[in-house]
């Protein structure tokens, strides 16, 4: 297939775009070429801007793909041009959403036929924690009203692995392979959910192999905390209750991937891949992501989520409490 990606450089993206060539797909990618790649010189590169809307889409024009791969769509400032540009010159358009655009339902497991957010307003371009998911359901609408059953739509849970620009499973991985006690949230029965960056990219290889159409979440196997702190091979791990972390002013960028059971935002950690599943999704072993992120730590730039002198203080305070 002949495949357009808007975006497609970084982390998922480079992910799928590595896991299409080595099927064979003659690749083009559409970015602002601002961020040096690694791909291979048989990536075709297309450089314009979604910012500038139509004018910005300059490169693309008189082009034709089998598909459109979009992972650089935030606002519908950016997804309706593109998508109203593509709309007569693609056959199918596979739209990387989240599941953030189911805001935080009580009810659970979170699955696609749970109500999503209200769509935020089409002039709308500032990205924060509250606007993300309001945003992702307004350009999900906007690609299925000009795809329709030509269109996917898929929504990831937090995804890990190798290249993944954000402290999340590297911090904890990372934690584990250093001494003295280890900070572990809560009491151990709270849960934690990610998805292998390279079960997402062979999902989308096979939606495209398929033609697969429609909207699915895509999430990894939902463990306890204790599971995965064994997982992690954590030698001394030191239980601090969510009450204490609260108290301490830690915020989840903090403690990435903890999110207390039924506590803020604790949907992230509860998310059905049923449906994916159903249609070939498959979930590598948590272990095996795990080994795969340690490997990469040698190349890890990230500066530790949680300051190791702030994680002292914070087990010391507990130990004194509990006296």
């Amino acid at each position: 297939m002949n495949i357009l990606l808007l975006g497609g450089t970084q982390f998922i993206g480079r992910h799928v775009a590595v896991t299409l060539l080595a099927l064979g797909h003659a690749l083009t990618v559409f970015n602002r070429g601002q961020t040096p790649d690694d791909l291979p010189p048989s990536v075709e590169r297309l450089r314009g801007d979604r910012d500038a809307g139509s004018a910005g889409l300059s490169a693309l024009n008189d082009r034709r793909w089998d598909a459109c791969l979009d992972f650089s769509g935030f606002t519908p400032a950016q997804v309706r041009p593109s998508a109203a540009a593509l709309r007569g010159r693609i056959g199918q358009y596979v739209f990387v959403s989240a599941v953030s655009v189911y805001g935080d339902p009580h009810l659970r497991p979170v699955c696609e036929s749970h109500p999503r957010v209200p769509a935020a307003s089409e002039h709308l371009t500032e990205i924060d924690a509250a606007t993300y998911g309001p945003l992702k359901v307004a350009c999900e609408d906007i690609v299925l009203a000009e795809f329709g059953d030509r269109a996917t739509i898929l929504r990831p849970q937090i995804v890990a692995g190798p290249r993944d620009p954000f402290d999340r499973l590297s911090y904890w991985v990372r934690r584990a392979t250093q001494p003295g006690p280890t900070l572990a949230p809560g009491d151990g029965s709270d849960h934690v959910q990610v998805i292998d960056v390279r079960d997402v990219a062979q999902f989308v290889a096979l939606v495209l192999q398929r033609g697969i159409a429609g909207a699915f979440n895509l999430a990894g196997p939902r463990l306890t905390w204790t599971r995965f702190v064994e997982l992690l091979s954590v030698e001394q791990p030191s239980w601090v209750s969510s009450d204490a972390l609260r108290h301490s002013g830690l915020s989840e960028r903090e403690l990435p991937l903890y999110r207390p059971e039924r506590g803020p935002r604790s949907g992230l950690m509860d998310v059905s891949s049923a449906a994916a599943q159903a249609v070939g999704l498959r979930l590598t072993p948590p272990e095996e992501t795990i080994r795969s992120v340690r490997a990469w730590l040698p190349h890890c730039p990230l500066k530790p989520a949680l300051a190791r002198q702030m994680e002292t203080r914070i087990l010391a305070d507990w130990r004194r409490r509990r006296i």
